[in-house]
């Protein structure tokens, strides 16, 4: 099982990475993919269908087979994606594919916890703007947790589980002396 998420890995990515752009386009795109590799794996899964991969002497005609099955369920870009892993004999791992294409999907939809420790109060714009640049800058829906910490003299500090920013005045003054001691 393991080398066929080896083998299905990139091709979950690609369409992940690929939907993820859609969705700029169309909101729906993540769960359009969604839908048409479950689709898919189902298909793939069914026994006869795993007996005509198998025994089909042409990557053509067994794309278009697969894509004539499928009827509506595919769009465009769906219908490219049968013929790509066809041409590279991979149709049998598209129930993989969608099982890594979920992980994706999981790890895109979770929500970033994000810590905001601030010398002043934050008002309501500020807290918008931060949480669109850290949405941003960790590719994750993100929920701000706001304090507020008087020894910072100005600015803030933004932590999360991966790594801190701090652009407090306290903490450009603490890198200045440790600078000036060396």
């Amino acid at each position: 099982m393991s080398d066929l998420t080896t083998i299905a890995r990139p091709y979950a990515k690609a369409v992940f990475d690929f939907a993820v752009e859609q969705s700029a386009v169309d909101k729906n795109a993540v769960d359009k993919w969604a839908e048409m590799l479950d689709f898919l794996a189902q298909l793939i899964e069914n026994e006869k269908i795993q007996a005509f991969l198998y025994s089909a002497n042409s990557a053509e005609k067994l794309a278009e087979e697969i894509i004539s099955l499928c009827g509506e369920q595919l769009d465009q870009y769906g219908q490219n994606l049968v013929r790509l892993m066809a041409e590279n004999q991979r149709l049998i791992v598209l129930p993989t594919v969608f099982t890594e294409y979920q992980r994706y999907v999981e790890d895109y939809r979770s929500i970033a916890e994000v810590s905001v420790t601030s010398a002043l109060t934050l008002t309501k714009a500020q807290q918008q703007k931060i949480a669109k640049a850290m949405e941003k800058r960790l590719a994750r829906k993100v929920n701000l947790n706001c304090s507020v910490d008087e020894s910072l003299i100005a600015g803030l500090i933004i932590r999360t589980d991966d790594f801190v920013i701090d652009g407090s005045s306290r903490g450009q003054l603490q890198r200045l002396a440790s600078e000036l001691q060396l």
